[in-house]
């Protein structure tokens, strides 16, 4: 060491310095020892493991709430879809059904051919008056407000979930 090096450690010794180094170190200890004796105890550690265990319990039941729902509307869909789908089979056996009647049949051959049974006698009308025509345009905005079809609220939803459909 030079001189100049034991002129500043002397200055630094009077400015007492070097008890602040070995104060920080003592500091460092005292807090060492008391987070290890007052919070890494054994009793701390249950709880801390516990609060973990809860909080993961907790995660994966919200998670399975939440999948429970998707697949509770994806099982919604798929009935509506269902009812829809007999819906239109029923249609088409009806359909079916009538267009291998006799009346139908019937009904064809007198349309495409332009026959007449005996004793029909043609009616022709004369053009609906405006009148007429207003009225049944009042009918018709009658009817079709009255079939608003509205979606279940939230709640309902949730009921359905919680509780089971209650069709």
């Amino acid at each position: 060491m030079n001189s100049r090096s034991r002129h500043i450690i002397a200055y630094f010794y009077l400015l007492g310095y070097n008890n602040l180094v070995g104060m920080k170190k003592i500091n460092i200890r005292k807090t060492y020892y008391l987070i290890r004796h007052r919070y890494l105890t054994m009793n701390n550690m249950v709880i801390v493991v516990a609060l973990i265990i809860g909080a993961g319990w907790a995660w994966g039941s919200v998670q399975m709430m939440q999948r429970n729902f998707d697949l509770q509307k994806e099982i919604d869909d798929k009935k509506r879809q269902l009812v829809l789908i007999q819906l239109q089979a029923d249609m088409l056996g009806y359909e079916q059904r009538y267009f291998s009647s006799s009346e139908y049949q019937e009904l064809a051959i007198r349309e495409r051919m332009g026959l007449a049974m005996p004793g029909e006698k043609v009616l022709i009308l004369p053009p609906n008056t405006t009148a007429a025509q207003k009225a049944d345009q009042l009918i018709s905005n009658d009817s079709s407000s009255q079939e608003v079809i509205t979606p279940p609220s939230n709640f309902e939803l949730w009921m359905n979930f919680l509780f089971g459909s209650r069709q």
